[in-house]
């Protein structure tokens, strides 16, 4: 009677192990593990309308944002939400895991030659002309050249907040030119009027260069 005893006992605690292993299973199945990266990508993005930048940097508009999926779809590429905080959001269509990528690579490059950090600061307006823009980027090159993380700051007043794209679009751009000389280390982020990028050295250049 005894022996019977223990052996039921043994059976209950044998069950319920197994239902909390069960138990357990499912929960990880539909409790995935968060991102580190909070960008919000493809269907992540809880807006109803975005404004749209295409993959080639090209300004599409404001769509709906199921229309701007479908766009991103048949291009076989995601929806990335770079401006939170704007109104409506900014969104373009990239390769988002091919653009992690590339950007783990170049910061672990920068990282490799970075000693002591100092990080300028640049600011730029998003209807900048074409020779105040050209004088800024050589200074920025300067400061990459040194070692130097720079902050690149579009400033908007007025009624430019009402077109955060203008601002994108002048940050797109400073990027293409320095992809030879440098990472983006955090994305374009509205906050408040101004908006931020923060870039770092690629790899370590002549002084004579300064």
């Amino acid at each position: 009677m005894v022996l019977n005893f223990i052996c039921f006992q043994s059976f209950l605690s044998w069950k319920f192990f197994i239902v909390q292993l069960v138990w357990a299973t499912k929960y990880m199945e539909v409790c995935p593990i968060a991102k580190q990266d909070d960008t919000r990508v493809n269907e992540e993005i809880r807006a109803k309308a975005v404004r749209l930048i295409g993959h080639d940097g090209s300004q599409l508009g404001i769509f709906d944002v199921r229309d701007a999926q479908r766009i991103a779809d048949e291009a076989g590429l995601d929806l990335v939400e770079v401006s939170p905080n704007a109104e409506p959001p900014v969104c373009r269509v990239m390769d988002y895991k091919k653009f992690k990528y590339d950007q783990e690579i170049k910061a672990k490059q920068a990282r490799k030659k970075q000693t002591k950090i100092e990080i300028k600061e640049m600011k730029f307006r998003p209807k900048i002309d074409v020779g105040d823009y050209n004088t800024k980027k050589n200074h920025i090159i300067r400061f990459l050249n040194s070692g130097a993380k720079v902050k690149v700051t579009i400033m908007f007043r007025g009624r430019e907040m009402a077109h955060p794209e203008q601002g994108i679009q002048v940050l797109d751009k400073l990027a293409t030119d320095l992809e030879d000389l440098a990472v983006i280390e955090s994305q374009p982020k509205l906050e408040g009027r101004n908006m931020h990028m923060m870039i770092a050295p690629l790899r370590e250049k002549p002084q004579s260069n300064k």
